[in-house]
């Protein structure tokens, strides 16, 4: 057992200073004063510490991405302590441009990796093209026989490297998602890159105008490439779609109209999107190209995991929203479009959360399911490879 004392509880809702114990995988109380006697218990004085929820990253190229320009840019695959250092309990693992010389098999085997270490790792079937890829031959199979399955993604739409689906392609494979999750228990997000065409989020919309399937079952992503596209999303969010915006990027791309995170976020707000629809995800190990007016890429970065704490305690640190607001786009919101229960510190919830430093923003400490991952800014988790 695991008891945390003087902590500043936020679940994301602020709880004021209290105490937390853990039993095994769960949360066992939270109150203001929690005494234990008798049993073996391991006690840590938080000394007004934020105790916070882990952070859930809906987009993560965990066993690596890119490749945009050859072979030699072929991205690293995720390591686990860079995802206990950002304070992310939860991700899901995607394909992207790539899922010839990438495979399903091998984002598996790298998703079991991350659960086998100690985290909560999903993936989604599938990657930019449609057809969709599949593990089994079959997508509803896939989310109804493979456990860590829980959607498909992200499919490309809005750019050229897309297979430039129609809605009703784009239909069909919602379809399938949909069945497959209510009858597994799933959420059944589709994780959609949106790219730079002016199209933008036009086939999400013509498929939601012209089929039963609800809109919220669509998780776009990239939305905070200008402000045309954010000014779209709104639009959807008002109509109670998802809207996620991602929190790496580069100088170049800034320059090329994308707004950070954080500032994307307050943008949509101030033009009426509601918070409770808005997400940010990482893209952690993905690649960040830049291409020129020819089409031809001239310049790639690697996209950073802890990316996401960052441009949320930028809108804590600028006091833009208050700490529970900030902490939504990270924790209760995504979690709620993957359909997972994630994202909040509760009794009888999961024992995953973060510790963190509230004058200097930094993650001190993780727990993930029940156990210390780091403490006091110390790696307490590592691989077999690690010396």
């Amino acid at each position: 057992m695991l008891l945390i004392k003087n902590a500043r509880v936020y679940a994301p809702q602020d709880l004021g200073l209290c105490d937390l114990l853990v039993a095994g995988t769960q949360v066992l109380a939270i109150d203001k004063q929690l005494t234990l006697s008798g049993i073996a218990c391991e006690q840590y004085d938080a000394q007004g510490q934020w105790l916070v929820p882990g952070f859930v990253d809906s987009l993560a190229h965990i066993a690596g991405g890119g490749g945009e320009g050859g072979f030699a840019t072929r991205t690293p695959e995720l390591q686990p302590t860079d995802a206990v250092r950002a304070g992310v309990t939860h991700l899901v693992g995607v394909l992207g441009t790539d899922a010839t010389c990438r495979s399903l098999a091998d984002l598996y085997g790298k998703t079991q990796s991350l659960n086998a270490f100690g985290l909560n790792c999903f993936m989604h079937s599938g990657s930019y093209e449609i057809p969709v890829k599949t593990l089994t031959g079959n997508l509803r199979n896939d989310l109804m026989l493979v456990q860590p399955v829980i959607g498909v993604g992200e499919i490309a739409i809005a750019d050229h490297r897309g297979s430039q689906p129609s809605w009703q392609e784009l239909a069909r494979v919602v379809s399938d998602v949909r069945v497959a999750a209510m009858l597994a228990g799933k959420g059944g997000a589709v994780s959609i890159h949106v790219g730079e065409d002016p199209s933008g989020l036009t086939l999400l919309n013509q498929v939601a105008d012209n089929t039963a399937l609800p809109v919220n079952q669509f998780l776009p992503t990239h939305m905070g490439r200008n402000d045309r596209l954010i000014d779209q999303g709104v639009g959807f969010a008002k109509r109670g779609g998802w809207v996620d915006f991602t929190t790496s990027t580069t100088d170049a791309i800034l320059a090329m109209g994308e707004r950070p995170a954080h500032d994307a976020l307050l943008y949509a707000m101030a033009q009426g999107a509601p918070l409770s629809q808005l997400c940010f995800s990482s893209d952690a190990q993905g690649s960040l190209p830049h291409f020129n007016a020819a089409g031809q890429l001239d310049g790639l970065e690697l996209a950073s995991i802890d990316s996401l704490w960052a441009e949320t305690a930028a809108l804590i640190r600028n006091k833009s929203l208050g700490v529970p607001d900030a902490l939504r786009v990270i924790t209760t919101n995504p979690a709620r479009a993957l359909g997972l229960a994630a994202g909040k510190v509760a009794v009888k919830g999961g024992a995953d959360f973060n510790l963190v430093d509230p004058q200097a923003l930094t993650i001190t400490g993780n727990v993930c399911r029940g156990r210390w991952m780091m403490r006091d800014g110390e790696l307490l988790a590592h691989t077999p490879f690690e010396r």
